[in-house]
């Protein structure tokens, strides 16, 4: 049976604080909660959690400010991020985004949409005893079991959303993906974002990818598409776990 999941709680109004640790504990998780940014970095630095919820609106150090400071922190770069915050405009949540949230929900919000969004968040590749999965396209190698990349064979840290992106557009090389499609492959089925939250992660994707952020072209109105020049390497395999 899989542990209960640790996931830390970043919020400073305490009655939806203990109400997030009262629903999560019932869903099978380990929640503890901070009420502070500051508390919120001391925490994670710590004892990484498998899963932050992280308000934006915080004394001593914003959401944003935490996102960045875990997203720069080798040890603590590939925790999952979900945002809740009342600042709903697209402007805020393209920030979110911008600084490494992986996900993004509004107040007032259904706890059963919430706990939806941390699901398809802790849902990860599936690792089987035979092996791990490898998908390669030129210089980008992609293990789907430990949720690694490499570029040109030096490590390079993504989100999750950001792997699960990457992950998409290497399984189908030269296929054009729609948003719609990319939403479900990437967020989980059922989730609802704008077509712009893609967008952004699509930037800081190819940003990341260096010059190989080159090779995801927008095919506009529809999606994204992985091109690969005659005569690029591309693998899929199977190696020993």
């Amino acid at each position: 049976m899989d542990r209960a999941k640790r996931i830390l709680v970043v919020e400073d109004e305490r009655d939806l604080a203990e109400l997030l640790v009262y629903n999560l504990q019932k869903a099978g998780h380990a929640p503890s909660a901070v009420h502070d940014g500051a508390a919120a970095v001391a925490a994670v630095r710590q004892s990484p959690p498998d899963l932050v919820i992280l308000d934006v609106m915080l004394p001593r150090s914003s959401g944003f400010d935490v996102a960045r400071t875990i997203r720069t922190d080798p040890t603590t770069a590939n925790v999952p991020i979900l945002m809740v915050t009342a600042r709903a405009s697209e402007n805020d949540q393209i920030g979110g985004l911008g600084v490494g949230a992986d996900d993004y929900v509004t107040k007032p919000f259904s706890m059963k949409v919430l706990l939806a969004r941390v699901d398809a968040l802790l849902r990860r590749a599936p690792r089987s005893e035979g092996g791990s999965v490898r998908l390669r396209v030129g210089g980008i190698e992609a293990d789907l079991g430990s949720h690694s990349v490499t570029v040109d064979g030096a490590p390079i840290k993504l989100t999750l959303t950001e792997f699960k992106l990457l992950a998409a557009l290497l399984a189908a090389p030269r296929r054009v993906l729609g948003r719609t499609e990319l939403i479900s492959r990437v967020m989980g089925p059922g989730v609802v974002v704008t077509a712009r939250t893609i967008d952004v992660h699509v930037a800081a994707l190819r940003k990341k990818l260096g010059e190989h952020g080159a090779l995801i072209h927008t095919i506009r109105g529809v999606g994204y598409q992985l091109m690969v020049p005659a005569g690029m390497l591309v693998s899929s395999e199977t190696v020993p776990g």
